[in-house]
């Protein structure tokens, strides 16, 4: 049972950093959708594991799910307009 928790630890602070690089790519303009979605199911999942075990690359986490939450919104934002856009311009609607 103790040789579990430092290997929990490891696996916490490492989805934790995940989460904040994903996060950060989720800003990149086109590709970053898939990416930021990514981080904040990461982000989900590594708060689960916060409950039982002290992270302390929390602020990370944190940090990735921010810019995880501001590029998805950013990128299906600027999505839904392409798209309405296109279907405007295919209904002649201009």
């Amino acid at each position: 049972m103790n040789d579990d928790i430092p290997s929990a630890k490891i696996r916490m602070l490492k989805s934790s950093m995940r989460c904040f690089v994903f996060g950060l790519l989720g800003l990149i303009p086109l590709i970053g959708l898939p990416f930021a979605l990514s981080a904040l199911w990461i982000s989900g999942r590594v708060r689960v594991r916060e409950k039982q075990l002290w992270n302390a690359a929390r602020p990370y986490r944190i940090w990735g799910l921010v810019c995880a939450a501001v590029g998805t919104i950013l990128w299906t934002g600027v999505l839904a307009i392409v798209v309405a856009h296109a279907l405007m311009i295919a209904q002649g609607i201009e």
